[in-house]
Formats: structure tokens, C-alpha cells, sequence
């Protein structure tokens, strides 16, 4: 095949193929470089907000649910972790305060969103039970000397308590989605796999002739990651990318490009450049039958996502997208750049760097699908290079939410 070139810049020559481009395009890579920084920074300047990098809370704001006060809750857990993270420990005190404090006052106003009352009131007492900890080892970390082993054990032990509270925080928000919540899409997509839901997929890459990847000094034998794919914004695409991985697709395929913006494969040998299978009646199939899906992008506040055009194309420039691609190793579906539905197994993971692709207004939102974010092991793509070696690819979790064509 030929992989869909990345596309800060012309493709270099080995990269040339049939499919020129998926990422935006200009006459040098400095040229788009600086002009989408310019307008995103132009047009996220009015925020004034922080970026938003981390895939997990990213994925939680990206729950079908209506629920302020859990997003309340949510605020101040995350940033708890920030805080820890900048060692500004009497502000994870007081995250930690308004944390508990959402939690004793609007207790009921959360349980009446869940499915089930009983599992989120226990999900709750849960996690109020861990801050007792978590305020101790807190308060330890204030006492001892700025840099010495005893801070550093106290938060990391407020990080570890921290994030056993946010995987709750998530099990909770996940029991807000109404019962039979389902993605609109239309029935055009019937005859493609679909993700209702999410999936857990892990991926082994191994180095050529037992090389080590070097990930600040530390050798691995292997890359080991762990991806969330997402089916409530991306259903489509999801269930396209959950069912390549359940047939073993991805299975010993090398990885095609790695070129400081993305990490590529999905391009198998063989002139067809991407999956050949039974395609898609309204969508149709690539020149080499390759299975096409149809570019869905979901747009923040919209009851469903956009098929077969950019937000661009429909008049609507610059809105965020329900998931952004504002975390390193966010996951976009490579296609042609003119062609919306020119999409089949191809796919990459951003390195994202906020000043290249200020978030919510950077160069790819919009244009492409983030289908999924690398929650575990994403420093291993600092260090992914072309022909490393996807050793396998695996469905963990989620799976039974693939739905097959009828």
C-alpha cells in the first residue's frame, strides 16, 4: 500500500504514494506550523483557560452525561493530581476540602442522575473514605523538607490514593449514562461494525534485532500501551478500529511513520492501502477494495456526530469537538486530505505539544476524528520509529460493545 502521508510539510519522498496527505498541508512545514498556531492562538486566546492534556479527564468530559454537580466534583478531584503533580500542596488540601464538601452537600442531586441510586451513594462513601488518607499523606508532605526522600514518599502515596479516586470518580460518571443510551447514527452505517460504548485495546511494539526503547535513559525490551477507544463520539470509526483488532489486523505490522508530529501504521503490504473487506453500501469501497468508513466528527453540543464533511465544510470553523486532540498520543483516523470518506485502517497517535496545537483550536479538530487517547505507556511513542514492530494488538475490555453489521 502507501501510507497517507503526514502532513506538516511535503511528505518526504520514501512517504510518497497514492494517498498524499492526511493532516492539513502546506508549501513548508514551517508555513503550517506557524499559521495554525497563529489562528489558534488567536482564536483560544479568548479562553484564557489551561490546556486540558489528560486523556482520562478528557475521555470523562466526553460521557454522555448532564450532571454539573459531578462535573463540579470532577474539577476539583483533577485537580488535586495537578496540584500534587507542582508540589503546591495547601491547594490539593483545599481541592481536596471542596471535594468532600461537593460530595456531603449535593450527594443526592449525583444519585438522582445514576441508574442505579444505591451503587452511586456506595461509589461516593468510597471515595470519601480514601481523602481520609489522602489528607494525611497530604499534610505529611507539607511537613518535610522541600526535595527530601519523605516528601517525595508522602506524594507519591497522595498520588497513588488520588488516582484510585479518580477511577472511581469515572465508574461513577459512567453509572450517569441514561440506560440505553445510544449515538444516533445513520442507518446509511448499518452494514459497518459499530462501538456502543467503549473499549480497552493494548498494544505490544518491539524494536528490530532486540533494540531497546530509550525513554529518558530507562531501556524497555518493549513498548506496552494501553488505548481507550471511544464508540460514544466516535462510533464508527471506533467499531472500525475494535474490529481490525479483533481479526489480528494490526498483528505484526510495522510501524510507517514517525516523523516528531505522529506515529502511523495500518498500511498493509500489498497495493491495497488499507483493510480489504466487505464494504459499506452507502460509503463504497477504495480502488483496491479497500473498506471505507465516512468521516465522523462530533461537534460539543450536538445530539450526534457529522458524517462525511469537516466542521469546517459545514460553515462551522473553530467549535470544539467532543474529544480534542489536546493529549499526547491522542488517536486520529488518517484519510486523503480531500477526501472525506477515505478512510479504512490507517491511523495515527498526535504528539501533541501545546504550543504546535493549542487545544480545541488546533489544526486537526474538526478534520479528523480522535477516536480514542493512550491512558498508559504513551512515552513510548517519544520513541517509536519506522519499522518498529507491532507485536500484537488486543482487545481487554469493552469488546462485547463491538456491534457487527446484521
Amino acid at each position: 500500500g502507501g501510507p497517507l502521508a503526514a502532513a506538516f510539510g511535503p511528505p518526504p519522498a520514501t512517504m510518497a504514494g497514492p494517498l498524499t496527505s492526511h493532516l492539513p498541508r502546506a508549501v513548508s512545514g514551517n508555513d503550517v506550523v506557524a499559521s495554525s498556531v497563529a489562528s489558534a492562538k488567536e482564536m483560544a486566546s479568548g479562553s484564557g483557560t489551561r490546556v486540558n492534556k489528560d486523556p482520562e479527564s478528557l475521555l470523562r468530559y466526553g460521557l454522555p452525561i448532564n450532571n454539573k454537580e459531578v462535573r463540579q466534583l470532577q474539577k476539583s478531584i483533577e485537580d488535586i493530581r495537578i496540584n500534587i503533580q507542582s508540589k503546591r500542596k495547601a491547594a490539593a488540601l483545599d481541592d481536596l476540602k471542596k471535594a468532600r464538601g461537593t460530595i456531603n452537600t449535593k450527594e443526592s442531586k449525583m444519585t438522582a442522575s445514576c441508574r442505579e441510586a444505591n451503587v452511586c451513594s456506595d461509589i461516593l462513601a468510597s471515595m470519601k473514605d480514601k481523602m481520609v488518607p489522602l489528607e494525611a499523606t497530604l499534610k505529611d508532605s507539607a511537613d518535610y523538607l522541600n526535595g527530601s526522600d519523605q516528601e517525595r514518599d508522602a506524594l507519591d502515596k497522595s498520588y497513588a490514593t488520588q488516582d484510585q479516586i479518580q477511577k472511581e470518580l469515572t465508574t461513577l460518571q459512567e453509572q450517569m449514562i441514561p440506560a440505553g443510551y445510544v449515538t444516533p447514527i445513520p442507518s446509511d452505517y448499518a452494514d459497518l461494525p459499530q462501538l456502543k460504548g467503549r473499549a480497552s485495546v493494548e498494544m505490544v511494539v518491539k524494536k528490530p534485532n532486540g533494540e531497546k526503547f530509550d525513554i529518558e535513559g530507562t531501556l524497555f525490551k518493549e513498548a506496552k500501551m494501553k488505548m481507550i477507544i471511544d464508540g460514544y463520539s466516535s462510533p464508527v470509526t471506533g467499531g472500525n478500529f475494535v474490529d481490525l483488532v479483533q481479526k489480528g489486523f494490526y498483528d505484526n505490522m510495522d510501524i510507517q511513520r514517525s516523523d516528531g508530529f505522529v506515529v502511523q501504521t495500518g498500511d498493509p503490504k500489498g497495493e491495497a492501502e488499507g483493510y480489504v473487506g466487505t464494504p459499506s453500501k452507502s460509503v463504497g469501497a477504495g480502488k483496491n477494495g479497500e473498506r471505507l468508513i465516512p468521516l465522523e466528527i462530533f461537534a460539543k453540543g450536538d445530539k450526534g456526530p457529522i458524517y462525511e464533511s469537516t466542521i469546517e465544510d459545514e460553515g462551522r470553523g473553530g467549535e470544539a469537538t467532543v474529544l480534542p486532540f489536546s493529549s499526547y498520543g491522542a488517536m486520529g483516523w488518517a484519510r486523503e486530505e480531500y477526501e472525506a470518506n477515505s478512510g479504512s485502517s490507517q491511523f495515527f497517535w498526535l504528539l501533541f505539544d501545546s504550543d504546535l496545537t493549542p487545544a480545541g483550536k488546533n489544526v486537526l479538530d474538526g478534520r479528523y476524528p480522535v477516536f480514542g487517547y493512550v491512558v498508559e505507556g504513551s512515552d513510548f511513542l517519544r520513541d517509536m520509529k519506522e519499522g518498529d514492530l507491532i507485536v500484537s494488538a488486543k482487545v481487554t475490555e469493552g469488546g462485547d460493545n463491538l456491534v457487527q453489521p446484521k
